[in-house]
Protein backbone atom coordinates (compact mmCIF):
# COMPACT_ATOMS: atom_id res chain seq x y z
CA UNK A 1 0.00 0.00 0.00
CA UNK A 2 1.36 3.03 -0.84
CA UNK A 3 1.53 6.30 1.64
CA UNK A 4 -1.23 7.85 -0.36
CA UNK A 5 -3.63 5.22 -0.45
CA UNK A 6 -2.81 4.31 2.90
CA UNK A 7 -3.80 8.12 4.15
CA UNK A 8 -6.75 7.61 1.58
CA UNK A 9 -7.96 4.38 3.99
CA UNK A 10 -7.16 6.29 7.06
CA UNK A 11 -9.45 9.07 6.36
CA UNK A 12 -12.24 6.70 5.04
CA UNK A 13 -11.62 4.86 8.59
CA UNK A 14 -11.63 8.19 9.94
CA UNK A 15 -14.76 9.44 8.45
CA UNK A 16 -16.94 5.71 8.82
CA UNK A 17 -15.76 6.01 12.62
CA UNK A 18 -16.97 9.91 13.23
CA UNK A 19 -20.70 8.73 11.72
CA UNK A 20 -21.49 5.47 14.53
CA UNK A 21 -19.73 7.90 17.36
CA UNK A 22 -22.51 10.76 15.77
CA UNK A 23 -25.27 8.43 15.71
CA UNK A 24 -24.28 7.05 19.28
CA UNK A 25 -24.35 10.71 20.79
CA UNK A 26 -27.43 11.05 18.96
CA UNK A 27 -28.95 8.14 20.38
CA UNK A 28 -28.00 9.10 23.72
CA UNK A 29 -32.28 10.43 24.58
CA UNK A 30 -33.94 8.19 21.55
CA UNK A 31 -34.56 5.59 19.54
CA UNK A 32 -32.61 4.53 16.38
CA UNK A 33 -36.00 4.78 14.06
CA UNK A 34 -36.06 8.66 15.05
CA UNK A 35 -32.66 9.09 13.64
CA UNK A 36 -32.42 10.50 10.32
CA UNK A 37 -28.93 10.52 7.97
CA UNK A 38 -28.97 14.00 7.76
CA UNK A 39 -28.95 14.60 11.59
CA UNK A 40 -26.14 12.12 11.50
CA UNK A 41 -24.03 13.84 9.04
CA UNK A 42 -24.48 16.89 10.38
CA UNK A 43 -23.20 15.48 13.50
CA UNK A 44 -20.16 13.78 11.97
CA UNK A 45 -19.19 16.99 10.01
CA UNK A 46 -19.44 15.63 6.39
CA UNK A 47 -21.72 16.03 3.87
CA UNK A 48 -25.20 13.34 3.82
CA UNK A 49 -23.62 12.14 0.06
CA UNK A 50 -20.39 11.02 1.91
CA UNK A 51 -22.94 8.79 4.09
CA UNK A 52 -23.16 6.37 0.89
CA UNK A 53 -19.04 5.79 0.81
CA UNK A 54 -19.33 3.77 3.99
CA UNK A 55 -22.89 2.85 5.01
CA UNK A 56 -25.75 1.30 1.90
CA UNK A 57 -28.89 2.96 4.37
CA UNK A 58 -29.37 3.54 7.94
CA UNK A 59 -30.10 0.38 8.47
CA UNK A 60 -26.44 -0.67 7.58
CA UNK A 61 -25.38 2.26 10.21
CA UNK A 62 -27.43 0.56 12.99
CA UNK A 63 -26.72 -3.26 12.08
CA UNK A 64 -22.65 -2.16 11.96
CA UNK A 65 -23.71 -0.21 15.60
CA UNK A 66 -25.16 -3.77 16.56
CA UNK A 67 -22.04 -5.54 15.64
CA UNK A 68 -19.70 -3.16 17.17
CA UNK A 69 -21.75 -3.04 20.40
CA UNK A 70 -21.75 -7.02 20.86
CA UNK A 71 -17.96 -7.08 20.20
CA UNK A 72 -18.10 -5.14 23.58
CA UNK A 73 -20.24 -8.28 25.04
CA UNK A 74 -17.84 -10.69 23.53
CA UNK A 75 -14.81 -9.29 24.77
CA UNK A 76 -16.07 -9.61 28.08
CA UNK A 77 -16.96 -13.47 27.82
CA UNK A 78 -13.74 -13.64 26.42
CA UNK A 79 -11.88 -12.08 29.75
CA UNK A 80 -14.41 -14.53 31.71
CA UNK A 81 -13.24 -17.86 30.12
CA UNK A 82 -9.90 -17.14 32.15
CA UNK A 83 -11.78 -17.44 35.01
CA UNK A 84 -10.47 -19.83 37.88
CA UNK A 85 -12.22 -23.44 36.72
CA UNK A 86 -14.82 -22.92 39.33
CA UNK A 87 -18.52 -22.06 39.08
CA UNK A 88 -17.95 -19.52 41.97
CA UNK A 89 -14.48 -17.85 39.94
CA UNK A 90 -16.63 -17.56 37.07
CA UNK A 91 -19.24 -16.19 38.31
CA UNK A 92 -17.28 -13.25 40.25
CA UNK A 93 -15.25 -12.73 36.88
CA UNK A 94 -17.96 -12.24 34.46
CA UNK A 95 -20.16 -10.19 37.30
CA UNK A 96 -16.83 -7.67 37.26
CA UNK A 97 -15.78 -7.91 34.05
CA UNK A 98 -19.30 -7.12 32.86
CA UNK A 99 -19.88 -3.89 35.36
CA UNK A 100 -16.35 -2.66 33.66
CA UNK A 101 -17.34 -3.04 30.27
CA UNK A 102 -20.87 -1.40 30.80
CA UNK A 103 -19.24 1.79 32.50
CA UNK A 104 -16.73 1.65 29.86
CA UNK A 105 -19.20 1.84 27.22
CA UNK A 106 -22.94 2.84 28.39
CA UNK A 107 -23.55 4.45 25.26
CA UNK A 108 -23.04 1.13 23.57
CA UNK A 109 -25.60 -0.35 26.18
CA UNK A 110 -28.42 1.93 25.77
CA UNK A 111 -28.67 1.53 22.08
CA UNK A 112 -28.67 -2.63 23.06
CA UNK A 113 -30.89 -2.08 25.62
CA UNK A 114 -33.50 0.63 23.64
CA UNK A 115 -33.00 -0.86 20.91
CA UNK A 116 -33.80 -4.90 21.38
CA UNK A 117 -36.59 -4.02 23.19
CA UNK A 118 -37.93 -1.08 21.66
CA UNK A 119 -36.34 -1.37 17.77
CA UNK A 120 -37.90 -2.59 14.74
CA UNK A 121 -36.58 -3.85 11.32
CA UNK A 122 -32.88 -4.89 10.48
CA UNK A 123 -31.27 -3.37 13.99
CA UNK A 124 -33.47 -5.50 16.13
CA UNK A 125 -32.50 -8.55 14.26
CA UNK A 126 -29.54 -8.11 14.46
CA UNK A 127 -29.43 -8.00 17.94
CA UNK A 128 -31.59 -11.19 18.44
CA UNK A 129 -29.06 -12.71 16.15
CA UNK A 130 -25.88 -11.64 18.09
CA UNK A 131 -27.54 -12.44 21.43
CA UNK A 132 -28.02 -16.06 19.95
CA UNK A 133 -24.56 -16.22 19.14
CA UNK A 134 -23.38 -15.28 22.35
CA UNK A 135 -25.52 -17.22 24.29
CA UNK A 136 -23.84 -20.30 21.50
CA UNK A 137 -20.60 -19.46 22.81
CA UNK A 138 -20.96 -19.43 26.40
CA UNK A 139 -22.67 -22.83 26.20
CA UNK A 140 -19.42 -24.28 24.54
CA UNK A 141 -17.32 -22.67 27.43
CA UNK A 142 -19.78 -24.09 30.31
CA UNK A 143 -19.46 -26.99 28.62
CA UNK A 144 -16.22 -27.29 29.73
CA UNK A 145 -16.84 -27.82 33.46
CA UNK A 146 -17.20 -31.21 35.16
CA UNK A 147 -20.42 -31.38 36.30
CA UNK A 148 -21.87 -30.51 32.69
CA UNK A 149 -20.14 -32.11 30.43
CA UNK A 150 -22.82 -35.01 30.60
CA UNK A 151 -25.85 -32.66 29.51
CA UNK A 152 -26.82 -32.60 26.18
CA UNK A 153 -26.29 -29.35 23.64
CA UNK A 154 -29.90 -28.44 24.25
CA UNK A 155 -29.96 -28.46 27.68
CA UNK A 156 -26.55 -26.00 27.64
CA UNK A 157 -27.98 -23.62 25.25
CA UNK A 158 -30.81 -23.48 27.88
CA UNK A 159 -28.56 -22.90 30.63
CA UNK A 160 -26.61 -19.81 28.37
CA UNK A 161 -29.64 -18.36 27.64
CA UNK A 162 -30.78 -18.06 31.37
CA UNK A 163 -26.99 -16.77 32.47
CA UNK A 164 -27.29 -13.92 29.26
CA UNK A 165 -31.00 -13.09 30.46
CA UNK A 166 -29.55 -12.51 33.95
CA UNK A 167 -26.22 -10.50 32.42
CA UNK A 168 -28.55 -7.96 30.41
CA UNK A 169 -31.11 -7.87 33.37
CA UNK A 170 -27.93 -6.41 35.34
CA UNK A 171 -27.26 -4.57 32.16
CA UNK A 172 -30.22 -2.43 32.78
CA UNK A 173 -29.87 -2.36 36.75
CA UNK A 174 -26.50 -0.79 36.13
CA UNK A 175 -27.73 1.67 33.20
CA UNK A 176 -30.72 3.00 35.38
CA UNK A 177 -28.72 2.52 38.98
CA UNK A 178 -29.64 5.88 40.92
CA UNK A 179 -27.84 7.21 42.33
CA UNK A 180 -24.60 6.70 40.33
CA UNK A 181 -21.88 5.45 42.92
CA UNK A 182 -19.59 2.53 44.40
CA UNK A 183 -22.20 1.71 47.13
CA UNK A 184 -25.36 1.23 44.66
CA UNK A 185 -22.96 -0.62 42.27
CA UNK A 186 -21.67 -3.06 44.62
CA UNK A 187 -25.39 -3.81 45.45
CA UNK A 188 -26.00 -4.29 41.96
CA UNK A 189 -22.78 -6.76 41.64
CA UNK A 190 -24.15 -8.75 44.91
CA UNK A 191 -27.74 -8.86 43.35
CA UNK A 192 -25.86 -10.20 39.87
CA UNK A 193 -23.59 -12.81 41.60
CA UNK A 194 -26.79 -14.20 43.68
CA UNK A 195 -28.85 -14.37 40.35
CA UNK A 196 -25.85 -16.51 38.94
CA UNK A 197 -25.35 -18.60 42.07
CA UNK A 198 -29.28 -19.58 41.62
CA UNK A 199 -29.28 -20.35 38.20
CA UNK A 200 -26.04 -22.90 39.02
CA UNK A 201 -27.56 -24.11 42.17
CA UNK A 202 -29.44 -26.50 39.85
CA UNK A 203 -26.58 -27.97 38.47
CA UNK A 204 -26.41 -31.40 40.51
CA UNK A 205 -29.54 -32.67 40.27
CA UNK A 206 -30.38 -31.65 37.12
CA UNK A 207 -31.89 -34.34 34.68
CA UNK A 208 -32.96 -34.08 30.95
CA UNK A 209 -36.00 -35.74 30.06
CA UNK A 210 -36.32 -36.90 26.55
CA UNK A 211 -39.27 -37.32 24.98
Amino acid sequence: MTAASGTRHERKERTRRALLDAALRLLADRGFAGLSLREVTKQAGVVPTAFYRHFASMDDLGVALVEESMRTLRTMIRQARSAPDTSTGMIRTSVRTLVEHVRAHEDHFWFLVRERYGGTGAVRQTIGVELRLLSSELAVDLARFDGLRTWTTEDLHMMADLIVSAMLATVVDLLEARPRDPDTDARIVRTAEKKLRLILLGVPNWRSTED
